[in-house]
């Protein structure tokens, strides 16, 4: 009999069942002077063109629930004229590759026929991400035990599980730094970037401490900003602009860890419970982290580097801190391509989706930091944010 809570092996309906054929954004910046529903449209308008679709091709669309931009403002917006399915996913970190997955499994279902997933945000000119509660707003649940005790913005919090991580695998501030070091150098190649420019070792270890450990250049950015991915069946994408490159969804994951707030309470504050999500994209891909060619990870933070590489079995338990010295092994042209547009770290910050642009742009062979003598053939877009999470791989056709 099988165990409780296992995924068997064999389960895997969306294995290569719907193509990536249309990447865009907008441009991005510190304050975009835009609207959202402007900028998503932008974006969105961007990925058809890319895909050689008009966006009243549009059917299916799977959106952020931190989204402002509802669906039937979309389908005005667009032209859209029946639109067939749609989802919304919760969280911000967690949600970036879930889209990917849902829109997947809707094309494999036969519920859409083109599916478009997108975030859109003023996080910089508009409400921003971790701002402090005023006296107005009274914080329930988990956050009472929190809140008056300052711990209030997501650097408090994942502050926090850094430290424990640190203590138990003996990873320093460096380490994280030469993570710093790498998403610049590829940022530093990339036009759409917002910072470009380089940065050293020294210049990570004096920068201003904003929450022990992390230094101000650990952190990712805010700003405004949209992306957006179209996604159709694999059959169609044959007939679309990019059928010399086909980039197929092979597999996806979500998961979740059992507390309420589980970024500080959790069984171990040191162990992200993203290594269930990875436990479950592996067995539904039938591969192992040694079939990636790169990696883009959720970096909200530069530790979760290190902590990703352990997840998802690229390295052992407390070995990502040696893998990571001196940014060697995860530079673009090194042993596993990481980040390769500078991330949220250096290119943007759009809630993780435009590392599956990112993905794209490697198989296709368009990144700005595209790795020397060797084809892309795929990448793992994951996070391990605590809590919930989700994961996919993305290949050549």
């Amino acid at each position: 009999m099988m165990a409780p809570n296992i995924i068997p092996a064999d389960t895997n309906g969306i294995r290569d069942k719907a193509a990536i054929v249309g990447i865009g954004e907008t441009e991005f910046s510190w304050n975009s002077g835009r609207s959202e529903l402007q900028l998503a449209s932008e974006a969105i308008k961007a990925a058809c063109d890319d895909a050689g679709i008009a966006p009243q091709d549009i059917d299916g669309l799977i959106r952020y629930d931190m989204e402002s931009n509802h669906e039937t403002l979309l389908t005005q917006s667009l032209g859209i004229k029946n639109l067939r399915h749609w989802e919304s996913i919760s969280y911000g970190g967690g949600a970036g590759n879930a889209t990917v997955g849902h829109a997947a499994a809707a094309i494999a279902a036969g519920y859409a026929n083109h599916v478009v997933c997108f975030r859109a945000a003023n996080l910089r000119s508009g409400v921003r991400l971790g701002r402090a509660r005023g006296p107005e707003s009274i914080p329930g649940g988990a956050d009472s035990f929190a809140v008056p005790w300052g711990n209030m913005a997501p650097a408090h919090r994942f502050g926090m599980f850094v430290r424990r991580y640190m203590h138990r695998y003996g990873a320093t501030s460096r380490h994280f730094g030469w993570v710093a070091v790498t998403l610049r150098e590829h940022a530093s190649r990339n036009p759409r970037a917002l910072r470009r420019e380089p940065i050293t070792i020294d210049d990570h270890q004096n920068s201003r401490m904003v929450v022990d450990p992390l230094h101000v250049l650990d952190f990712c950015q805010e700003n405004d900003g949209a992306a957006a991915v179209v996604m159709t069946t694999a059959e169609r994408a044959r007939e679309l602009r990019h059928s010399d490159t086909l980039t197929l969804v092979e597999a996806a994951a979500q998961g979740s860890g059992p507390r309420n707030d589980g970024i500080i309470y959790r069984p171990d504050l040191a162990v992200a419970e993203s290594e269930h999500t990875a436990r479950d994209l592996w067995a539904r891909a039938r591969l192992s982290a040694a079939d990636m060619d790169a990696m883009m990870f959720y970096d909200h933070f530069t530790p979760f580097c290190l902590i990703n590489l352990e997840t998802y079995g690229f390295v052992p338990p407390g070995e990502a801190k040696d893998f990571v010295q001196g940014g060697d092994n995860i530079r673009f042209d090194g042993m596993l391509p990481v980040n390769t547009h500078g991330g949220n770290h250096s290119e943007a910050y759009i809630h993780g989706l435009t590392h599956v642009q990112e993905a794209v742009r490697l198989i296709r062979g368009d990144s700005t930091a595209q790795p020397p003598d060797k084809t892309i053939n795929r990448v793992l877009s994951c996070s391990s944010v605590a809590q919930l999470s989700g994961a996919v791989i993305i290949r050549r056709g």
